[in-house]
């Protein structure tokens, strides 16, 4: 199979035709969320904050596994772009092994940790109860989530980008489905509850990465699974890790802010709490779909960097500027118009939602602001610079925290949703300035 096409199209069809598919993933992928959250929040706010509380963890694992998922995909697209594909194989053996070996520690430790961190929230036996229940199980399934990640990056650096489309619309289509009959029953089948919710998002995982699997190695790639002797020798996967790592704590940084923000919020009460998790899983929707022009933009970016056409880079970096400023644009004309009618998807309560309403017409403040930094970083990723792009990220989710505590003790819960474009602001400000003078 060639890749010529990623040098030689004409780069705004190329940008669309790689963003597209994962575009519309990221859309479903978002909307599988939502729908998720939804009929939990039907059985009780209780249990749609245990999960609130769980999140951070939860989204841990995943960003271990997309964030050394992005190193192998930088690595690879960068060896295929210089034509030394025995090395791209290597890191495709190397990257699939080890991101395999992350997932099974982190289910034992989120699984050992859990109790001790939902203690640091709440005493609501309820809240605590529920959490442990959904959080047992739902970690069981680690590895299936690391390793599918790692072969859709591997997908998506080789080009097959409709390939990830499918295998991740089919995992959260079986999960759609399977929510509503293993949380509340059908039939002969007893509804679990939150463990429903649990068990559907693990089976939606595991079909995922067994379409995944049975893809790879039925269709003729570029890159193959191969054990070669001496693998470990050729310290590929330094390289991975070099980028993997930076790109990990990109993605685990958000899991740090909403725990230090769920501490700050609890002091006033367990509402803003729910409320800053009904925020998290609205986002999705929009920086998710975002994140889908990253996917498509990062293998295009590695391969042209590694192929030497820089003017190249900037054309599609300038393309992905646009399409995420134009989505942005998009959500939050969505929040500042309907804010009432997103929050009263996951709650009836008439506080909740009005507080709600407030929080999301001043976080929506900075969603334009956040594509010059979320586009610029995963420029910065697919060239394999790691520690540009999490310098952006450690701007955008730990500068907000001193500044929501000195905000929210004159504003109370109000400062600390203005934290939020205040940090956005800041970071794209500085990832402009670390691109003008990268690209010097």
């Amino acid at each position: 199979m060639n890749q010529d096409f990623m040098k030689n199209r004409p780069v705004l069809p190329l940008v669309l035709s790689m963003s597209f598919p994962m575009v519309l993933s990221m859309l479903v992928n978002a909307l599988y969320n939502i729908v998720d959250s939804y009929f939990i929040a039907r059985i009780s706010e209780s249990a749609m904050t245990s999960l609130s509380l769980v999140f951070p963890l939860q989204n841990l694992v995943n960003a271990v596994g997309v964030g050394f998922g992005i190193g192998i995909n930088a690595m690879c697209a960068f060896f295929l772009g210089a034509n030394d594909k025995e090395k791209a194989e290597d890191i495709v053996a190397q990257g699939i092994i080890l991101n395999g070996v992350h997932g099974i520690i982190l289910m034992f430790a989120c699984i050992g940790a859990m109790p001790f961190f939902l203690n640091m929230f709440t005493q609501d036996t309820q809240i605590i109860s529920a959490g442990l229940a959904y959080s047992n199980i739902v970690f069981l399934f680690s590895a299936a989530v690391t390793l599918g990640v790692s072969f859709e990056k591997i997908f998506q650096a080789i080009g097959e980008m409709k390939v990830s489309m499918i295998c991740m619309l089919l995992g959260c289509i079986i999960n759609i489905i399977l929510d509503p009959i293993l949380i509340f029953g059908s039939g002969p089948i007893a509804g679990l509850g939150v463990c429903g919710a649990a068990l559907a998002t693990g089976i939606g995982q595991v079909a995922s990465l067994a379409a995944y699997l049975v893809i790879f190695f039925a269709k003729p790639l570029p890159v193959r699974f191969r054990l070669r002797k001496g693998l470990s020798k050729n310290n590929l996967y330094i390289r991975i890790y070099r980028v993997g790592i930076p790109a990990s704590l990109n993605m685990a940084l958000p899991s740090l802010l909403i725990t230090m923000l769920n501490g700050i919020l609890s002091q006033f009460s367990q509402m803003y709490v729910l409320i800053l998790g009904i925020y998290y899983k609205l986002q999705t929707f929009i920086y998710l779909t975002a994140n889908g022009v990253v996917q498509g933009i990062r293998p295009l970016v590695g391969f042209n960097y590694g192929a030497g056409d820089m003017d190249r880079v900037k054309k599609i970096l300038k393309i992905s500027l646009i399409l995420g400023t134009g989505i942005m644009a998009a959500g939050t004309l969505v929040c500042v118009i309907l804010p009432e009618h997103l929050m009263g998807i996951f709650s009836s309560n008439p506080l909740t939602v009005a507080e709600g309403a407030k929080a999301l017409r001043i976080i929506s403040c900075g969603f334009i602001m956040s594509a010059v930094s979320v586009m610029i970083s995963g420029t910065f990723e697919g060239l394999g610079k790691g520690g540009p792009s999490l310098i952006i990220s450690l701007i955008r989710y730990i500068a907000i925290i001193p500044v929501a505590f000195l905000l929210c003790r004159l504003f109370q819960a109000q400062g600390v949703w203005s934290a939020f474009v205040i940090a956005e602001a800041i970071a794209a400000a500085v990832s402009a300035a670390m691109l003008k003078r990268s690209l010097k």
